[in-house]
């Protein structure tokens, strides 16, 4: 590997800042964490820097959206897996944060809050302005090492992520050094066709990466599901409504421009379900009337999917087909998942959501790589140079083994 990893560094009574990815679903009815797969892969890297002092940064959902909360309830969840005392500070960067951390002993883990309680870090920068930023100025010189183990927000080039590894020391955590090895491995003996299922409701992250996928031979049919299929509808022109999302127009032309680049790539829903009255309802796509909303896809849709599942050699599957939480509305995922863990394929699942999903199902263990990673694994398949692992590989160049 071209980076760094906890294996060249003594970490024994050093000050060591830790970048994971916590970020869990959460109920926004109560705001509790939902499911707690990122914070359990968080706990591999803290094992094995059980000598140090230990200040671990993470952010929570995005600002204005309804998951967008404090650490604290993170804080507590991790310490019952880790069997450890985890200090939460209410604070960032701030005072108290500071005064926290200087005040550590060997073996003390503190948690910060919400590192998106900062300006800066809902910004990308080059990585000699993420340095300079006054979340690094201040807080980099508290630190002797930067331990980066937030892969599924590697395709983010926000101050947390790149801007300590360009001052300081830097290595990959466990997660990342595990992530990257196998799907360097998986990819190399990775054979055609290639099938991806994507769904889920972050559309501009998956547009921007679609198109690579297919350029870089990763992709030889795309599978619509989830907000993204209803993207792909309306540029067809067979949802006729406007479907209330986030720069839509600009999405919905993207679509539309895919398509007429690689008409015979994508596959969309002919059937979906929404809900009426609390219950399920299946229809013709053609159906959809303004003020529906789609929770799932439709058993013809599903069986078409399924028989394309079968004839591959590699599927990779991003993104729950639908409201899967809910049992009325889970065929679609659950049908698609099963159809992928007992398929011929080398397979690679990716996402929060579809891990848990697995392991309500029974089928993780069916599956080659399982990844609590959306954006960013999506894009390393298409070969894109991810800021954090940029951000490594130069600092590996700059400081060497410790």
């Amino acid at each position: 590997m071209r980076i760094l990893t906890l294996d060249d560094f003594d970490t024994k009574g050093k000050t060591v800042f830790l970048r994971v990815d916590m970020n869990c679903p959460i109920d926004p009815a109560n705001m509790k964490i939902i499911e707690t797969s990122r914070i359990k892969e968080s706990t591999d890297s803290l094992k094995d820097l059980e000598g140090a002092k230990v200040v671990i940064m993470s952010h929570q959902g995005r600002v204005g959206n309804k998951d967008y909360t404090s650490m604290e309830n993170h804080a507590k969840v991790l310490e019952q897996i880790l069997g450890r005392k985890i200090k939460y500070v209410e604070d960032v960067i701030g005072s108290d944060a500071q005064n926290e951390i200087k005040n550590m002993k060997d073996g003390d883990i503190i948690l910060l809050d919400n590192v998106r309680l900062c300006a800066e870090e809902n910004y990308e920068f080059s990585a000699s302005d993420a340095s300079k930023t006054i979340m690094v100025t201040r807080l980099s010189k508290l630190f002797d090492l930067c331990v980066l183990d937030s892969f599924p927000s590697s395709h983010r080039a926000h101050p947390s992520i790149i801007g300590f590894a360009h001052v300081l020391p830097a290595c990959a955590g466990r997660l990342v050094e595990r992530e990257v090895r196998k799907l360097d491995e998986i990819m190399t003996v990775a054979k055609g066709p290639h099938v991806v299922v994507l769904g889920g409701s972050k559309v501009i992250d998956r547009l921007e990466a679609i198109k690579e996928l297919i350029q870089n031979g990763r992709a030889d049919q795309v599978m619509l599901t989830g907000v993204i299929a209803n993207v792909f509808l309306r540029a067809q022109g067979r949802i006729k409504f406007p479907l209330g999302i986030k720069r839509e127009e600009e999405v919905v032309q993207k679509a539309h421009s895919l398509i007429g680049e690689y008409p015979d790539v994508f596959s969309v829903p002919v059937d979906i379900a929404v809900e009426r009255n609390g219950k399920r309802v299946e229809m013709d796509v053609r159906e959809l009337v303004k003020g529906d909303s789609v929770y799932d896809l439709g058993p013809k849709t599903v069986e078409y999917y399924l028989k394309s599942i079968q004839g591959a050699g590699t599927v990779f599957m991003s993104g729950p087909a639908g409201f899967f939480e809910n049992e009325n509305f889970k065929f679609g995922t659950e049908e698609l998942l099963k159809g992928v863990a007992n398929s011929f394929a080398t397979t690679i699942v990716s996402g929060g959501h579809l891990t848990a999903a697995l392991k309500r199902y029974g089928l993780a263990e069916k599956i080659n790589h399982i990844s609590t990673a959306g954006g960013a694994l999506v894009l390393y398949l298409t070969g894109t140079k991810l800021p954090m692992i940029q951000a490594l590989e130069e600092a590996a160049g700059r400081y060497g083994t410790k």
